[in-house]
């Protein structure tokens, strides 16, 4: 049975886009799949997991094993690995590619319990240990044995949330040598007695989106077994980020490579240079990355009818809300050949799934909206594309770009300049015994795009975050935007057959004024 006729024959659609969430790296958070969902899994658990895991045997069967390698030889970078550090030759005061993320901590926090699970953490994951070096011109990973870290406390009683945001970001936005170690950074402030904030920040090629998940996980799982005077429950990891780079370099061989290259430049081959959206500001001959954050929140009602569209269209939320953005460009730029950039796990290997590590690949995701399609078939397109980039997610952005040799300018990002992340890691709280912890975006300040959405699935809804260049948008167009595209998605559910051209997104207050006030003769 092929894997298509296995998902055919589940009884419930929810379960078949489940798998192919697993399958993409876009695994649901606790509480957004549906009772039929789990009803299904837990009646069909040994079923499916058979399947799987006979899937994968047939599929890692022709591959080169991933094992251990031995670490008193140079280890060479990952792809993606090696695209972080080559950028950040460009600019080794570049704080653009810290990842960060920030904890609100209530209640009675054991700070020698907190520091010593972090640095449980480093201990278990080499990828937080390690610096780069240089051999004969050759980057190679460098992977100290042993570190520890403190974490310094500071106290700011009550400070303006302005001023806290300031410190905050101020603090996000150091750089790192990548040569020195650690690439990690925690401080922890103390603003009350039972009210603290924590801040993480690491050096994007030492971890990426999933990484923070399981960062997070391990954290809940540490705090609460040593506030109990409890060991370590976790499993040791017998696969470290180096063996993955090792093995990525063996498995992409010259076949692959080539084949994969080969869909790349025929599914890319004529995309626009540059995606043509009305901006406040000139675009400036140079980007300065300097940037700004929109939230925004879809109400749960909004959201379950976006998860029940995409169980009854066969597809994941992801592609679902892609579709709505790709819309949303369209009739922004009135282009009907949008270019989108979206980080891909990478984790197709079940050996790194619990690693934290820079794994992920940029891939270019591209919707072409000719002879104004209904969403519906739109999103059956987008559907296939994201599957046939899946299946390409291998070769490193940085070789596509290469071998396309499209046109180049220091005013916009090369292929794409609109980002879309699906976050795989949750921000609702962690409640522990005497603690609660609730993890936050940072806002950093910079961008790297024209414009990044992020979106989170929370219980109360889907979270969103629009991070935008200053020097091209204001903040009223964002704030614009964010209606606009709330109001398309609602079109959307009510209505999927609609053809692009005719979803409405417009406010009921925009409308009114370009029905009556502008067409008001008198």
């Amino acid at each position: 049975m092929t894997v298509e006729q296995f998902l055919t024959s589940l009884q419930t659609k929810g379960v078949k886009i489940w798998l192919e969430g697993e399958q993409l790296g876009c695994r649901a958070p606790k509480g957004v799949m549906t009772a039929a969902i789990q009803q299904e899994l837990k009646q069909r658990k040994t079923e499916i997991l058979a399947f799987l895991k006979e899937a994968q045997a047939a599929t890692q069967s022709t591959s080169i094993p991933l094992e251990p390698v031995a670490r008193d030889e140079e280890l060479p970078l990952s792809f993606a690995q090696q695209g972080m550090w080559f950028l950040h030759q460009l600019d080794k005061a570049s704080p653009f590619y810290n990842e960060s993320l920030q904890l609100r901590i209530v209640g009675k926090l054991s700070v020698s319990a907190l520091e010593a699970s972090i640095n449980e953490i480093i201990r278990r994951h080499e990828a937080l240990r390690t610096t780069f070096a240089v051999t004969e011109g050759i980057p190679v990973q460098v992977i100290a044995p042993k570190l520890t870290i403190n974490i310094p406390v500071v106290d700011l009683p009550d400070l303006p949330p302005a001023s806290l945001q300031q410190i905050v970001t101020q603090e996000v936005r150091q750089p790192f040598d990548l040569s020195i170690s650690p690439l990690l950074r925690a401080t922890l402030i103390r603003q009350q007695a039972e009210s603290h904030l924590l801040i993480l920040t690491m050096h994007h090629i030492i971890t990426d989106g999933w990484s923070m998940g399981i960062f997070l996980q391990e954290l809940e799982i540490l705090y609460q077994a040593f506030t109990q005077g409890k060991p370590n429950p976790l499993p040791e990891l017998t696969i470290q980020s180096a063996d993955f780079a090792v093995w990525q370099r063996q498995w992409l061989t010259k076949g692959v490579q080539q084949q994969q290259l080969d869909y790349w430049k025929q599914q890319l081959a004529g995309a626009p240079p540059l995606l043509e959206l009305p901006t406040d500001y000139p675009r400036p001959s140079v980007q300065t990355f300097v940037g700004a954050n929109k939230r925004f929140q879809l109400d749960k009602d909004l959201t379950d009818k976006l998860v029940t569209l995409s169980q009854n269209s066969g597809v994941t939320l992801f592609m679902t809300l892609l579709t709505a953005l790709a819309i949303l460009l369209h009739r922004y730029s009135g282009e009907d050949d949008i270019c989108i950039g979206t980080p891909f796990a990478n984790r197709d290997r079940t050996e790194i799934n619990p690693l934290i590590g820079c794994f992920i690949n940029t891939l270019v995701l591209r919707t072409q909206i000719a002879e104004n399609p209904s969403f519906s078939q739109l999103l059956a397109q987008v559907r296939a594309v994201v599957l046939d980039a899946h299946a390409n997610q291998d070769l490193p952005f940085e070789q596509v770009v290469e071998a396309l040799q499209p046109e180049r300018s220091l005013g916009h990002n090369t292929l794409f300049q609109v980002m879309f992340v699906l976050e795989n890691f949750s921000l609702e709280p962690i409640e522990l015994a005497e603690v609660s912890l609730t993890p936050d975006i940072v806002e950093r300040g910079s961008c790297l795009f024209d414009l990044n959405l992020s979106i989170w699935q929370t219980n109360n809804g889907l979270m969103g975050s629009w991070e935008y260049k200053r020097d091209l948008f204001a903040p009223q167009t964002i704030e614009r935007m964010t209606l606009h595209f709330q109001t398309l998605l609602a079109t959307i559910v009510s209505n999927p057959h609609q053809r692009v051209g005719e979803l409405a997104f417009l406010s009921e207050s925009e409308l009114h004024q370009l029905l009556v006030e502008w067409n008001d003769t008198q």
